[in-house]
């Protein structure tokens, strides 16, 4: 597959994360939990696909295991978890999953393999660019676990549809994640 992303994100986003770390600290929680409770739906809506089914068990509870690690820096920085906010970036991501049974499962799987793609990308500029040492390792950490994650849909698309369409419909999925990302207010979130 090619290059995961088609823009980088803007050094503006860069900053106000850094000024606003303990914002961007609480919405980081969130998306763990979400992409913890999103990887245990497609374990729900397809429990026959037995491949799927044992890799989103354990892909829920590393997501899990890494809102736990958030949490830890939370509760040492005297944060706590904020109510749950509409992420606009998953939002219009969702909204441009196809209908259809096969569309609608390739479509879920390349929309959270892009989506795992933006956040390795943004995990690694925090590790490059924060001033805590342990925060730094920690980013870095998550970014290749990101990466991995982003590598783990691509090949569970490919398991289950032919190369071809993937390729076809991940090249779509670049595009919409680009005019997603470009159309979005700069905020201290993770997306």
């Amino acid at each position: 597959m090619s290059n995961p992303l088609l823009s980088t994100s803007s050094d503006e986003w860069l900053k106000c994360v850094l000024e606003n770390f303990d914002e961007f600290l609480i919405d980081h929680a969130a998306n763990e939990r979400k992409a913890s409770a999103m990887a245990l739906s497609m374990v729900a809506h397809y429990p026959d696909k037995a491949l799927l089914l044992e890799t989103m068990v354990d892909l829920a509870l590393e997501e899990l295991n890494h809102y736990r690690q958030v949490i830890k820096i939370m509760v040492g920085r005297g944060l706590i978890p904020g109510a749950d906010e509409k992420d606009p970036y998953v939002n219009q991501i969702i909204k441009r999953i196809r209908r259809g049974t096969l569309d609608y499962f390739l479509d879920r799987l390349l929309s959270a393999s892009i989506i795992e793609a933006r956040g390795t990308e943004r995990f690694q500029l925090i590790a490059d660019n924060i001033e805590d040492s342990s925060l730094a390792k920690f980013y870095s950490t998550l970014a290749r676990s990101e990466k991995n994650h982003h590598e783990l849909f691509l090949r569970l698309a490919t398991t289950y549809f032919d190369q071809q369409k993937v390729e076809a419909r991940w090249q779509e999925w670049q595009v919409i994640e680009r005019d997603i990302l470009s159309g979005l207010e700069i905020r201290s979130r993770l997306h």
